[in-house]
């Protein structure tokens, strides 16, 4: 079955492209296993020639990558850009973080019984070369933010694009190649590094194969079940970035009007395509008239259009199935009693348009109250203090991100205590940056994605003793 492309806010295919067959797949894997032999044998000063040209290739294609998220997934061209800005900057920053993160380091010395001295310390060596399964919704983003700490680490990286941006993960791959042109002129290594487009029913076979080390996906808990399954039929390391359905805190002695202002951008990153986008906004009492006014005025000021436009805030969902399932997941809350403050209904125009959205009054047997809305739909809580947002916050499967609003330092640590998320975010939006550790718990995945810990998910913590005898004295 080939990759497809259709522009989503015309509905109108775009173009397709073959995947795969076994031969290619063996060429491939082969070219990239002999190139990361090679590679990991390189320091990551070296390593970082190639990541640096990356950074270059990407600013010089900057249009033509923007405007291939625009046509495919529908990313409002502004935010297609800083897509492909930021990822320049995870290529400009990483090589220095990789330079602490992965530098040995020691444990322990003593001095023993007879005399010697032992020292104990941590070296990170590469495993070898890591499967990437990555989704529509950031193309290039959560490609790269795995792969460039991945590969300076020493690892070889093979990159599964989505099916429905295939033109994406083309320009991807030219970036890369590029990298190569530059990294061999200035006698650096070539990265172990490519774009594959492999058919969904070959990928258990690729995960299987002896020369990959690992697998990495960005996806649903359903996919990330059987990547899991698969690869720990293996005995293959995993790192999986799943769901969220993310609270957005408010309590009673919060800055109410920031906390609005925040929350409209916080639900809508993406169009609300973003795992880690605020999914439930969790409002205390005391202060939820003054933030539903403020919010649902915010949410209705956006502008929807086309995402070629530069004034475009909102762009179209990304594929027809994705805006069924979550105009379904509305109907179905509205059903079991939920209130529409506002749109709640798919657009009438061309395309796979979704208008801003705000529930309330939701019940907790309600598909807004519980599971992941991918798109600009918002559901509302109201509670009576912290101890309820807490619980409210907890009653979900997902535990990816939170964000808190207070001004109490003691309410701040009880939630940071108390909230299951692996990351929580206090009078801020959540967002990954790649000093941070970057992933969730429950099932929002296992593992983590930048910051030292990302940069050392895909190695080998080896550790090391060395025993030295001390001179016997003159």
């Amino acid at each position: 079955m080939p990759f497809t492309a259709y522009d989503p806010s015309t509905g109108h295919f775009i173009a397709s492209h073959s995947t795969l067959d076994a031969a290619q797949r063996e060429h491939l894997l082969a070219r990239i296993h002999a190139t990361q032999q090679r590679w990991r044998h390189h320091s990551v000063a070296d390593r970082s020639v190639w990541v640096r040209a990356l950074a270059f290739s990407l600013r010089n294609h900057r249009e033509a990558l923007a405007d291939a998220l625009s046509h495919e997934m529908g990313k409002p061209i502004i935010a297609a850009r800083a897509e492909v800005d930021k990822c320049a900057n995870l290529c400009d920053t990483a090589p220095a973080l990789a330079s602490v993160a992965l530098v040995s380091g020691a444990l322990v010395s003593e001095t023993l019984s007879d005399g010697a001295v032992a020292h104990v310390e941590v070296r990170y060596q590469p495993l070898g070369t890591v499967l990437a399964i990555m989704p529509w919704n950031f193309p290039y983003w959560q490609a790269l933010r795995f792969a460039v700490p991945t590969l300076l680490a020493g690892n070889g990286v093979v990159i599964k694009p989505a099916p429905s941006v295939p033109t994406s993960g083309l320009l991807l791959a030219q970036c890369m190649r590029d990298a190569d042109t530059v990294a061999a002129r200035e006698g650096a290594p070539v990265a172990p590094c490519d774009v594959a487009f492999v058919e969904q029913g070959d990928i258990d076979e690729v995960i299987a194969d002896v020369r990959i080390v690992g697998v990495t996906l960005t996806g649903s808990d359903r996919a990330g079940r059987h990547v899991a399954q698969v690869a720990g039929a293996h005995l293959k390391k995993v790192v999986l970035e799943l769901g969220g359905s993310d609270p957005f805190i408010v309590l009673d002695d919060a800055d109410v009007v920031r906390a609005a202002t925040i929350a409209v951008s916080a639900r809508t990153v993406n169009s609300g395509q973003s795992c880690v986008a605020a999914k439930r906004f969790i409002v205390c009492d005391a202060v939820y008239d003054e933030f539903i006014t403020r919010f649902v005025d915010g949410m209705r000021s956006l502008i929807v259009g086309d995402p070629r436009d530069e004034h475009t805030q909102i762009g179209p969902i990304a594929t027809a199935s994705v805006r069924a399932g979550l105009a379904a997941q509305v109907d179905r809350s509205v059903a079991r009693g939920a209130r529409v403050l506002l749109g709640g209904r798919p657009s009438d125009q061309p395309g796979f348009y979704y208008p801003p959205t705000v529930l309330v009054d939701i019940p907790d047997d309600a598909p807004a109250s519980c599971e992941e809305l991918f798109g600009p739909v918002a559901p509302v809580f109201r509670v009576r203090d912290v101890d309820e947002a807490i619980s409210r916050a907890n009653r979900s499967p997902y535990g990816l991100g939170a964000s808190v609003w207070t001004s109490s330092s003691h309410h701040a640590e009880r939630c940071i205590a108390e909230l299951d998320a692996g990351m929580v975010f206090i009078n801020d939006m959540v967002i990954s940056d790649p000093r941070y550790p970057f992933g969730g718990v429950k099932q929002s995945g296992v593992g983590r994605e930048l910051g030292p810990i990302g940069f050392r998910e895909f190695t080998n913590q080896q550790t090391v003793r060395f025993l030295h005898r001390l001179p016997h004295p003159r």
